[in-house]
């Protein structure tokens, strides 16, 4: 089976290049396979407990529609941003990071997830990517901003930004305790519109694309469209931890072309 790739639908530069992966295109099998468990599916993280040869492969294949290697990082829910300025160095470890961002040709940055939102950037009139891992966590904590001044201080502009938020939990499936919507409404008591309560549970229904682009809004950014996919309830193409606990990791990729 092959890669079947998501092509973010947003109105970026032709210099920019961008796709996100899904479950599909691998080898790997069980809760990092397809739905099922079958053989086929394309997990791309290390830490997840699939098979590390099963892994190399599919980076491999991976790596087959990419112009350099990608700068793979160490994801941990915060707001720090790695500056990329060459390609990765074979045998390096991941930095720790949520972020990236780069002005060099060529450079491809990427955002692993399985339920969290990746958000990625291009500046519309300089040659300016960046891409976000924003769980609620990160978003919360201002990830998506710290990538914005991250992009200003090598050349773009908020005003200037196109953002993509790719696949994602859902408002219908993200379910959350008091401390998630207090972590939004804490300093914005107008994130209280993006969750809703669930008399069942006593819990909420918290929107998180929502919840991004209010943030996104908020800094300056007015160009944003949304892939509208939710990884939860699509388990044929996409890996979900809260669905499925065990499960592999998608990848989200930005790069400037070369030409």
């Amino acid at each position: 089976m092959r890669l079947e790739p998501l092509v973010p639908d947003w109105a970026a530069p032709d210099w920019v290049s961008a796709f996100a992966t899904t479950r599909a295109g691998g080898v790997s099998a069980g809760p990092w396979g397809l739905a099922g468990g079958h053989p086929g599916g394309l997990n791309l993280g290390v830490a997840c407990g699939d098979e590390p040869a099963a892994v190399m492969e599919n980076r491999a294949r991976l790596r087959r529609l990419l112009p350099s290697a990608p700068i793979w990082l160490r994801q941990v829910h915060g707001r720090d941003v790695l500056r990329v300025e060459r390609a990765p160095v074979g045998g390096a470890p991941a930095p720790v990071a949520d972020a990236a961002v780069t002005a060099s040709a060529g450079c491809v940055l990427a955002i692993q997830t399985a339920d969290c939102l990746p958000v990625l950037f291009a500046d519309a009139q300089r040659r300016v990517v960046g891409a976000a891992h924003a769980g609620w966590r990160g978003l919360a904590g201002g990830v998506l901003e710290s990538t914005i001044e991250s992009m200003c201080a090598i050349g773009a502009s908020a005003a200037s930004l196109h953002a993509w938020i790719g696949p994602g939990i859902g408002p219908q499936a993200f379910e959350v305790g008091d401390d998630v919507r207090h972590a939004f409404t804490a300093g914005d008591e107008g994130a209280a519109v993006h969750f809703r309560a669930c008399a069942a549970s006593g819990k909420w229904l918290a929107d998180l694309p929502g919840l991004a682009r209010r943030r996104l809004l908020a800094a300056g950014v007015m160009a944003i469209r949304e892939s509208g996919l939710c990884t939860v309830g699509d388990p044929a193409r996409f890996f979900s931890y809260r669905r499925d606990g065990q499960c592999g990791r998608m990848v989200s990729l930005i790069w400037v072309t070369r030409r």
